[in-house]
């Protein structure tokens, strides 16, 4: 299985709009949405059944038995969070605690256990197609352990399927760094702004740290021509391939708002991205 990854070094740039033009122009089989912490590639595939849902759990979380507790106030003194409160008794502010455990090791009556505790889901939908998915509940932290699961999940249920397409995260954190493990590829798109041109240099200096092939492409290239030859410019000096450029374009807001990908749509942006695609998959298979 080869596995393309799109990413960008900042939110807004056209990163899951891009990938699912490809994942529909290439019919992937197998295709994953590893931005755990705002997934939205399932908003413009259509699957039309619920996906399967199973549980994810994250570090455990403290748990004070009200019957063992002798109110001596150790927990508290100790959380440097400031997880514990005390009002009708010592309580847990789930959202807080982060699970290192010095509560229940510094409690004299043995009153704190840590519990498992749910961080998020994963979602698997299955039909013509395996899209592997994850969410994670509201304060909750290792996304990077949920990205692998997904991956691991897309993997185990498609053996067979030639191409994957993995929409990562913006960035350059933790989730990005499990998308990166072991993939073949990775498609960034950029956006011509300073920031944009910033980051993704950030995220391209992520790639090589884990010695993986990269391609760049820019969308909405058109609202600063500047920018974006400085971006043509930077890929050719760093010797990195340059596959296309997107224009900005009313009728793709207009596709994603109706629940629909650019390639679902006769506008300039699809056109733009099916070379894109082209010039991508050339070069992914290339590699191996």
């Amino acid at each position: 299985m080869k596995q393309l990854l799109v990413l960008s070094g900042k939110g807004g740039t056209g990163k899951t709009t891009v990938a699912s033009a490809l994942v529909k122009l290439s019919a992937a089989k197998a295709y994953a949405d590893c931005d755990v912490d705002a997934p939205n590639l399932h908003l413009v595939m259509g699957w039309e059944t619920q996906p399967r849902r199973t549980d994810y759990y994250g570090l455990p979380k403290a748990k004070i038995h009200p019957e063992l507790c002798a109110e001596c106030g150790e927990c508290r003194a100790h959380c440097r969070f400031d997880a514990i409160s005390l009002g009708e008794g010592y309580r847990v502010d789930p959202f807080a605690c982060e699970g290192c455990g010095v509560c229940a090791e510094v409690c004299p009556a043995g009153a704190i256990t840590m519990e498992p505790a749910v961080a998020g889901e994963y979602q698997l939908y299955k039909g013509d197609a395996v899209f592997s998915t994850a969410q994670l509940r509201m304060g909750s932290g290792n996304s990077g352990m949920l990205v692998s699961e997904v991956k691991k999940q897309m993997k185990e249920e498609a053996p067979e399927a030639d191409l994957a397409i993995i929409d990562g995260s913006p960035g350059i954190g933790c989730p990005v760094i499990a998308s990166l493990s072991g993939v073949d590829m990775v498609l960034l798109v950029a956006e011509p702004s300073v920031s944009g041109i910033s980051d993704l240099e950030r995220v391209l200096a992520t790639a090589r740290k884990f010695q993986v092939p990269a391609a760049v492409c820019v969308n909405k290239y058109d609202t600063d021509l500047d920018n974006t030859g400085r971006i043509e410019a930077f890929c050719r000096k760093e010797e990195i391939p340059f596959v296309g450029l997107i224009p900005f374009d009313p009728e793709a807001v207009r596709a994603i708002n109706r629940g629909a990908s650019i390639v679902d749509a006769d506008c300039p942006s699809g056109q733009a991205v099916r070379g894109i695609r082209e010039k991508t998959l050339e070069l992914l298979y290339k590699e191996g």
